[in-house]
C-alpha cells in the first residue's frame, strides 16, 4: 500500500498547489482589473427548441409579453421522477433548477439554485438546496451548499478492502451548512472565506457487523455516536463560464483548503485539501451548435490522524456529489483521491432539442489493496439530452454507467460537471 505521510506529502500537495495557482494566475493576468471574462460565442436560443415550447405548441399557451432588459427573469425546471435506493426500494425525487441573472446579462453570468427533496414515505428523505450565485457585474461569488438528509447507503471500507458483493448499509441522519463568498480580484479569478459544517447523527451498521469491525477504522465508527466538523475554508475560483447550468465553453478551477479545530465545535482536529480543474473545449465555431470535449479532474485529501470516517474523500460526495458516474455511491474511500472524467457532447437535432454524451472516468484512492495514483477504478458509459429549457441551458440528462461490476442509469437537471 502507498500512502503519503510526512514531508513526501507535503511536497505533494504544495507542487499541485502551486501549479494550480500559477495556471489561474497565467488565465487572468493579462486583463484590467474591472473586466470579466466574457464567452465568445453567444448563443441565439431563438434558433432552438426546448420541451417548453413543446408545451406551448400542444396547450396552445400564449407567452407573457415583453421580456426584462435586464435578464432578471427567473428560468425555472422542473423534473419529477422516481429511482431505486441503496436497500431495495424506490424513493420519489423532484430536482428543480431556476437559472436567473442579478444584472446585465452583458456584465453578470447566470446564477442558480438546485432544489432536489425525496422521499421513499418512510425512513429515507432529504431536503437538499445548491446554489452558485453571480452578484451583479460578477463583482461577487456566492457558493452554498444546505441539505439535511437521512439516506441509507452502502459501504465497502477503504480503498479496495472488500470485494463489491462484500458490504454493508449505514444509516444516519445528515446536516450539511457549507457558506462561501468569494471576490473578485481580477478577471475570472475570486478569492474568499466560508463557513462549514458537517453534523452526522446516530450513525449505525444495519448488518450483523459493525462499521468499526468491518472498516478497521478507529475514529467516526463507533455505533450509535454523533460526529461534527465544524470549520472555516479558505477558497479560490476561477471560473470563465458565462453559464454554470450547462457551460458553452470556458475553465473552471476550485481551490479549498479546510481547518476544523475543536474550538469551533468539531469532534476532532482536522484539515483538508480540495483542487479540481477543469476545461470546455469546443470543437466547431458554430455557436449555434453543441460539439465539444469536457475534462476535468480533481485532488481531493486529508490531514490529521482523527479524520472521521464519513469525512474520508469518497466517490460521489466531491462538493457537486457529480463523480463516479457507472459506480456506486460511495464505492471508494481513502485518505486520499483522485479522480478524472472526459466527456464528449453533441447536438443530434439541429434546433438543439436531442443530443447525446459518451463519458469515462479513472478513480484512484489510497487504502487497503489499493495504492494510489497505482491502481484505478474505470467507469464509461453515454447518455441523451433533452432540452427542458433554452434560456437557461438546462438539459434532462439520462445517463447509462457500468464498471467492473456495476451499471445503473444516472438522472439529472443540467450537465452533469
Amino acid at each position: 500500500m502507498l500512502y503519503f505521510h510526512g514531508l513526501g506529502r507535503l511536497k505533494v500537495v504544495g507542487s499541485l498547489v502551486v501549479i494550480v495557482h500559477m495556471c489561474m494566475l497565467h488565465a487572468y493576468a493579462q486583463r484590467p482589473v474591472h473586466e470579466i471574462e466574457v464567452s465568445k460565442f453567444v448563443v441565439d436560443t431563438s434558433k432552438h427548441r426546448d420541451l417548453i415550447d413543446i408545451a406551448k405548441q400542444v396547450f396552445k399557451i400564449k407567452p407573457p409579453a415583453g421580456i426584462d432588459s435586464n435578464g432578471q427573469k427567473i428560468y425555472f425546471s422542473i423534473l419529477p421522477f422516481s429511482t431505486n435506493v441503496p436497500g431495495g426500494g424506490h424513493a420519489l425525487i423532484t430536482s428543480t433548477t431556476a437559472g436567473f441573472y442579478l444584472g446585465d446579462r452583458k456584465t453578470t453570468y447566470i446564477s442558480r439554485v438546485n432544489f432536489t427533496p425525496y422521499t421513499n414515505f418512510g425512513l429515507r428523505f432529504g431536503i437538499p438546496i445548491r446554489s452558485y450565485i453571480w452578484l451583479k457585474e460578477n463583482t461577487w461569488v456566492i457558493d452554498g451548499d444546505i441539505r439535511l438528509l437521512r439516506y441509507p447507503h452502502e459501504t465497502w471500507g477503504l480503498g479496495r478492502q472488500h470485494a463489491q458483493d462484500n458490504k454493508i448499509m449505514l444509516d444516519y441522519t445528515y446536516l450539511r451548512f457549507y457558506q462561501h463568498a468569494l471576490k473578485r480580484i481580477k478577471g475570472g479569478f475570486f478569492m474568499g472565506l466560508g463557513y462549514d459544517l458537517d453534523y452526522r447523527m446516530q450513525v449505525e451498521s444495519k448488518d450483523a457487523v459493525s462499521l468499526a469491525e468491518f472498516t478497521d477504522y478507529a475514529y467516526g465508527t463507533a455505533p450509535y455516536d454523533a460526529y461534527v466538523s465544524s470549520g472555516i475554508s479558505i477558497n479560490m475560483i476561477y471560473d470563465t463560464r458565462a453559464n454554470s447550468i450547462n457551460a458553452w465553453d470556458g475553465n473552471y478551477a476550485n481551490l479549498q483548503f479546510r481547518v476544523n479545530p475543536k474550538f469551533m465545535g468539531s469532534s476532532s482536529a482536522w484539515q483538508s485539501l480540495f483542487v479540481e480543474m477543469r476545461r470546455y473545449h469546443r470543437l466547431t465555431d458554430n455557436p449555434d451548435r453543441q460539439n465539444m470535449i469536457a475534462v476535468r479532474n480533481f485532488f481531493w485529501t486529508v490531514f490529521g490522524a482523527k479524520v472521521p470516517y464519513l469525512e474520508l474523500p469518497n466517490l460521489g460526495w466531491d462538493p457537486y456529489n457529480s463523480s463516479g458516474r457507472g459506480m456506486p455511491l460511495s464505492r471508494y474511500r481513502g485518505r486520499s483521491m483522485y479522480y478524472v472524467e472526459g466527456e464528449y457532447r453533441r447536438d443530434i437535432t439541429q434546433d438543439g432539442f436531442l443530443g447525446f454524451v459518451v463519458f469515462t472516468n479513472l478513480t484512484s484512492v489510497s487504502g487497503p489493496q489499493s495504492k494510489f495514483l497505482w491502481n484505478w477504478n474505470v467507469g464509461a458509459g453515454g447518455g441523451l439530452r433533452l432540452k427542458f429549457n433554452k434560456n437557461s441551458g438546462t438539459n434532462i440528462a439520462i445517463d447509462y454507467g457500468v464498471s467492473k461490476h456495476h451499471r445503473g442509469i444516472h438522472l439529472s437537471l443540467g450537465e452533469v460537471f
